[in-house]
């Protein structure tokens, strides 16, 4: 299991609470198959926000800034295995997921002057990856996007997207930790993950 590498990703500005809480779950699940995992906090970096200026498509990198992005993007190629999760704010995901998601740009191949076509440099490589969000919303309808806008990027991008994973009516910090069924299922989830990386 040495070449199971899984990333877990955390989009919560808040220390502690419930997103923190689950990702720290599911990785467990992932070490317990054996899986080699290392976790990493947005808030913890600075990372600016794409300005579209696209020089990455021939740099092949970004050459716009020079922050927290060029920490993470050798973590991200290092791993197989990719978890990322972000509470639900206002329908969608956090402003550091919003801005990490989109500086995953560098990572497109593109042949063409658009609107040709790209490929990813991640791709076809059995990358695979899991998404989750916690909102304080009951019903899922009532969530909004998070999740489309957590594993569309990176089923673009090659991975295959295993579980979109879903804690609801949970807002107090560290509420999360009252419902035994949601860790549970976050645990196995994880072990799944691992198993597949296989």
């Amino acid at each position: 299991m040495n070449n199971v590498k899984i990333l877990g990703v955390g989009g919560s500005p808040r220390k502690n609470g419930n997103t923190d809480i689950l990702l720290d779950t599911f990785l467990k699940g992932a070490e317990s198959e054996g899986a080699e995992t290392k976790k990493l906090h947005l808030r913890d970096y600075s990372i600016e926000s794409c300005i579209g200026c696209e020089a990455c498509r021939k740099a092949g990198t970004c050459t716009q800034f020079h922050d927290g992005m060029n920490l993470l993007y050798p973590e991200i190629e290092a791993s197989n295995g990719l978890i990322l999760g972000s509470p639900t704010y206002n329908y969608n995901i956090t402003a550091p997921m919003k801005s990490f998601i989109d500086r995953l740009y560098p990572f497109y191949n593109f042949a063409e002057e658009r609107p040709g076509p790209y490929s990813s440099k991640l791709g076809d490589q059995g990358r695979k990856a899991l998404v989750f969000t916690v909102c304080e919303q009951v019903k899922a309808e009532e969530m909004g996007f998070t999740l489309e806008a957590l594993g569309m990027p990176l089923e673009a991008l090659g991975y295959e997207v295993l579980e979109k994973f879903l804690s609801t009516g949970c807002f107090r910090k560290g509420e999360v930790l009252k419902d035994e069924d949601i860790l549970e299922k976050a645990f196995e989830s994880g072990k799944k993950m691992a198993l597949a990386l296989r």
